[in-house]
């Protein structure tokens, strides 16, 4: 039998695998029910290898661990039969458990199937922990020292880049007409929504019917979209609704620069996940929810500086899960540092 910690690790990696390939299985809790003076008497002990043995009879496939150090016994079994098994798996042990004597006993039966229509708000508050790190929190390490750099980063950057901005925005009134800002929902840290600043880059009034179509097809079908030609993350290349100026500030990425302000105010950080859309959310297996529950949304991340326009949606998904398991500051300053890089290489913007 595995050990209590194995056992839970193990049981974390089946609930993510669960959770990915939209799978199923069922988790078998065996426990004595006598008092700790009770589990010692040897009449009253509860016959573990007997439980084993039960499990045995139903799956020989199944992973049996301790739950609870001595306590509580686990199995965590392929559900192949549905809720027949659940009913198979209990009338078992109860049949194999009262031969060997009087020790009382209890037996739950879990069957753990992924909820993908379940609220992200409520999985963002309710999630498993030990699947998940502790969400951010400005009070604790490494989150203190990150929020405290993108305040510092991103106050010193708008003052620094004022002329610039200043610029731009005299380009677009010139350019073309509209607003200078751009301005879009998108989804944040827990899955709390917020207005994400861009320079306009495209026509007013323009249909997001293209891009929802791109990313529905780029999110179900992986790598495909970028079998032919360079193509980046959720941008569509020769998009006829931007503007000759909008395709240079995409290109240089300079259209991100009013999210400074988004960083300065809290609703995002210089490192993180890209924000995003809610009908992009709407389409997420539930696997991939932990890119907008375990870290705050950033301008950059690990995704943009490892070659943002060779990865697959799950590649990047991985990639932020991946950062938010190692964030620290040492990490966000890295990211920082590479990231000028891998914008003029193309890496950081389409």
């Amino acid at each position: 039998m595995l050990p209590e910690v194995l056992f839970r690790d193990t049981l974390a990696r089946e609930e993510r695998r669960a959770d990915r390939f939209d799978d199923s299985f069922v988790l078998v809790l065996v426990a004595s029910s006598a008092t700790g003076v009770e589990r010692r008497t040897a009449g009253h002990a509860l016959p573990w290898n007997a439980a084993v043995n039960a499990i045995a009879a139903v799956s020989d496939a199944a992973i049996v661990g301790w739950y609870e150090q001595e306590g509580i016994l686990g199995a965590i079994v392929a559900d192949e039969r549905g809720e027949t098994l659940v009913s198979t798996v209990r009338r078992t042990l109860i049949e194999k458990l009262r031969v060997h004597g009087t020790a009382p006993f209890a037996i739950e039966c879990r069957r753990y199937t992924p909820a993908v229509s379940s609220p992200l708000l409520s999985w963002c508050a309710s999630g498993r922990p030990e699947q998940r790190p502790e969400p951010a929190s400005p009070d604790v390490p490494p989150y203190k020292f990150k929020r405290a750099l993108d305040i510092i980063g991103s106050l010193a950057l708008l003052t620094l880049l004022s002329p610039l901005f200043a610029l731009i925005a005299i380009l677009l009134r010139l350019t073309s007409p509209g607003p200078v800002l751009f301005k879009q929902t998108r989804v944040g840290l827990r899955g709390k929504p917020f207005t994400m600043l861009k320079f306009r880059s495209m026509r007013v009034n323009t249909d997001p019917a293209l891009h929802h179509e791109y990313v529905t097809k780029f999110i179900r079908s992986g790598a495909e979209l970028h079998s032919a030609g360079r193509k980046a993350l959720f941008k569509l290349t020769n998009d006829p609704r931007v503007t000759p100026l909008g395709r240079i500030l995409r290109k240089t990425s300079l259209d991100e620069l009013p999210q400074f302000w988004n960083v300065l105010v809290g609703d995002m950080s210089l490192v993180g996940p890209r924000p995003p859309l809610p009908y992009e959310v709407a389409q997420y297996q539930r696997w991939h929810w932990g890119r907008v529950c375990d870290a705050k949304p950033g301008m950059t991340g690990l995704w943009q500086v490892l070659g943002r326009s060779r990865t697959t949606f799950d590649e990047m998904v991985r990639l932020d899960l991946r950062y938010a398991r190692a964030c620290s500051l040492a990490t966000d300053l890295w990211i920082l540092l590479a990231t000028p890089r891998a914008v003029l290489s193309g890496k950081g913007a389409g």
